[in-house]
């Protein structure tokens, strides 16, 4: 199947953490927004209420009062007429445009109910933002009276965006930590997953947090237990024919051997080695993968990588190491080896001479280097060098005395380190062959360590 996202999910986050965050605070948002819409609506239509019905209850009032009262008397009276939306001045009404919206013509009208339809009402429209018209009438006496209507929601108080703010980011606090304490038990269980041995060791998983997660670290323990039994009786298999063949083999061994000298024996005898050997590496390979590791001890990762070159040094073979980080960590100290003897003895077999060398990427990782100026491997090989006995014509041969098995073994090795093998091929030709451990937090380093 391809790992590509699917259309629907390609706009989503990678993680789970962030896909329910996501979907999750846009609900929660979204109906926190609504309830407000809702809110706010209700309240633009009891403001509209408030004012129609004060309109109607307070123009006849105030207008009779302006009759009753002498022409200049109603100057001082005036300001203690006025309300929030609407005033009364003693003047024409301003030039404007006809009457265009609705809510005019709602309020226009409601001032002539009130009124009794007893003046001969001017309306007009003085200004579309903020919206205000006047309505002008005339008096008894003669006298211009405007009505300035100008509506308006209710002011907000200063402190309700602040609240509202308040509650948004109480909101998002509490989907974070309820996705946290959703998908911390699942993080845990796939960080446990990653370092289960298949060899059958001792380590289960924790079946501790939600029903859902118990569940699966049960089921996951279960196939553990499951592929360690089969892992070892196919291990047993291999391990039973491989003991049985040593006997045949070494009598098929001694006839060759008291064979008169010639070509054909020379012949036989490369057989019959490549056929012992094949047997010894295909029996490490099916025990790498239920190698058991023990607990994990504190290493000096350059004096142990020193160790290593000295021993190939020691026995002649040209491989050094070269200057490079410093680091301690936490690992096991046999299973590295091997996996290192593996790729030391893979680049000399076909470039002749090895550097190793030790550093840190940026991401905290710590990598040993293996580097030759062999052959190399075509790009589109890369991937397929780790699988068993896959080997490249014409520079990884049987001639070679190869057997397909070498880098598979380090690639399954490191897996059982909780590492990655990765290949890449040098500028100017050669190999790179680079193992990466996880830090660990009592992991340290050192720049510029010294080189052997």
């Amino acid at each position: 199947m391809s790992g590509q996202p699917s259309a629907t999910t390609r706009w989503l986050p990678r993680t789970l953490r962030s896909r329910l965050i996501l979907i999750l605070g846009a609900g929660l948002l979204l109906a926190h927004a609504l309830s407000f819409g809702l809110l706010f609506e209700e309240r633009a239509d009891a403001t509209r209420s408030m004012m129609l019905r004060n309109l109607y209850e307070d123009i006849p009032v105030s207008v009779a009062l302006l009759e009753s009262l002498p022409a200049d008397q109603r100057g001082a009276w005036i300001p203690r007429l006025e309300r929030r939306t609407y005033r009364y001045l003693l003047r024409p009404a301003l030039p404007g445009e006809p009457l265009s919206t609705a809510r005019s013509h709602e309020v226009t009208g409601l001032i002539d109910d009130a009124l009794g339809h007893r003046y001969a009402l001017r309306p007009r429209a003085v200004s579309a933002t903020p919206e205000r018209y006047e309505v002008e009438l005339t008096l008894r006496d003669g006298q211009l009276l405007t009505i300035e209507v100008t509506p308006s929601l209710m002011p907000i108080a200063r402190w309700l965006p602040w609240v509202l703010a308040a509650q948004v980011i109480l909101l998002l606090l509490c989907v974070a930590v309820a996705v946290r304490l959703a998908t911390r038990p699942l993080a845990h269980l796939a960080r446990a997953a990653e370092r289960m041995d298949l060899a059958g060791g001792d380590t289960q998983l924790p079946q501790d947090g939600p029903w859902e997660v118990a569940q699966a670290a049960s089921a996951l323990n279960a196939l553990q237990a499951r592929v360690a039994t089969h892992v070892s009786e196919r291990t047993q298999i291999l391990a039973a024919i491989s003991h049985d063949l040593q006997t045949p083999i070494t009598r098929l061994r001694l006839r060759v051997e008291a064979m008169d000298a010639s070509a054909e024996q020379e012949k036989l005898l490369g057989d019959i080695d490549h056929i012992s050997l094949l047997v010894r590496e295909g029996l490490s390979y099916a025990r790498g993968a239920s190698v058991t590791l023990g607990p994990a001890v504190r290493l000096d990762m350059t004096a142990f990588l020193e160790s290593v070159v000295a021993d190939y040094q020691d026995a002649g073979r040209a491989v050094v190491l070269s200057a490079g980080d410093s680091a301690s960590h936490d690992t096991h100290p046999q299973v590295l080896r091997r996996i290192l003897q593996n790729l030391v003895d893979n680049a000399l077999n076909y470039a002749g001479d090895v550097e190793t060398r030790l550093r840190m990427e940026e991401a905290g990782r710590i990598c040993i280097d293996v580097l030759d100026r062999g052959p190399g491997i075509p790009p589109e090989q890369l991937e397929n060098v780790v699988k068993p006995f896959q080997r490249l014509e014409p520079s990884r041969c049987r001639g070679t005395g190869g057997t397909g098995l070498g880098l598979a073994i380090a690639q399954q090795l490191t897996q059982a380190l909780g590492g990655a093998l990765r290949l890449s091929n040098r500028e100017g030709g050669g190999l790179q062959a680079t193992i990466e451990l996880r830090s660990t937090p009592s992991s340290t380093v050192q720049h510029q360590g010294a080189a052997r």
